[in-house]
């Protein structure tokens, strides 16, 4: 659980935001380099978050924020059992980091974490929930599912999701999708969820989720703005690729890692799913 104080110190220091935003892309940036499940990256920022939430937020040192992320990455990556090459995760630019420096930021992070490292995420609960629509279709099944992953992915890279439960993200995102693919049907999919007994049975749960539902829709509405934004910046991008620049802003010695110097940063996929799509409504079952 992240501390209850953790969000404030977000959204009242510039400056920590700023560095748990750098973070995170980096992050991003080790995961889009080996290619590898972007649930892996969803999990490494979890172990992230829970990281500056025990032990504070660290300096804005480049070069720290990316051992952290590396190591974040890394232990992901055992966690999930995937197979891996530390260099791979750093690509070619900015600071490399050897095994034994990233082994011992481990340590540390298995440390402030009490070396729990099973967390809890919403892809966990989106089963659960999305059994309590009646859909029957394979298909539309996946879209739902598909597009409610998507969600969960563009939300994690900002803060506004991290005072809320899983279970409220998984739910909330899920109603975002069936909003956007089943308008008619959404106030029965609404009506699903607010009524199961897993949201009842928990105090001011419904409350909780109106408020992380809000969230979730705004971050949508930002996310396809920004999206647009940057396709006319970059028509020469392809559609499903973002060009991340790095570069580092100080250069500091110690025998554990090379700068092998600044160059272009790599591309990060995007999970790609039309937010616009609607499904027909002949397609799905009456409420």
């Amino acid at each position: 659980m992240l501390s209850p104080s953790y969000l404030h110190t977000l959204l009242s220091s510039p400056s920590d935001f700023a560095v748990r935003r750098d973070t995170v892309s980096f992050i991003s940036q080790c995961c889009s380099n080996s290619n590898i499940d972007p649930h892996l990256s969803y999990l490494a920022v979890n172990y992230l978050d829970r990281f500056f939430s025990s032990q504070g937020v660290p300096k804005p040192k480049p070069w720290v924020l990316r051992l952290l992320a590396v190591s974040c990455v890394s232990l992901a990556a055992k966690m999930k059992q995937v197979e891996h090459n530390l260099f791979d995760f750093q690509g070619n630019e900015g600071f490399i980091f050897d095994p034994q420096t990233v082994h011992r930021m481990e340590v540390l992070i298995l440390g402030a974490l009490k070396w729990r490292m099973r967390s809890i995420t919403p892809f966990s609960f989106i089963p659960f929930f999305i059994s309590l629509f009646k859909l029957r279709d394979p298909p539309l099944l996946q879209a739902l599912k598909g597009r409610a992953t998507e969600i969960i992915f563009i939300a994690q890279n900002g803060i506004e999701l991290l005072e809320f439960k899983a279970s409220v993200i998984a739910a909330a995102a899920l109603l975002s999708a069936a909003h956007e693919l089943f308008p008619i049907q959404y106030p029965c999919f609404r009506k699903a969820i607010i009524n199961c007994s897993y949201v009842k049975k928990e105090e001011n749960e419904e409350e909780k989720l109106v408020r992380c539902l809000k969230a979730v829709e705004e971050i949508v509405i930002n996310g396809h703005e920004r999206g647009m934004d940057e396709m006319e910046e970059r028509s020469e991008t392809a559609g499903n690729v973002l060009d991340h620049h790095f570069s580092s802003s100080e250069s500091e010695n110690t025998s554990a890692m090379k700068n092998r110097g600044d160059k272009d940063g790599g591309k990060k996929r995007k999970v790609g799913y039309c937010n616009n799509q609607r499904v027909q409504t002949r397609e799905i079952q009456q409420c």
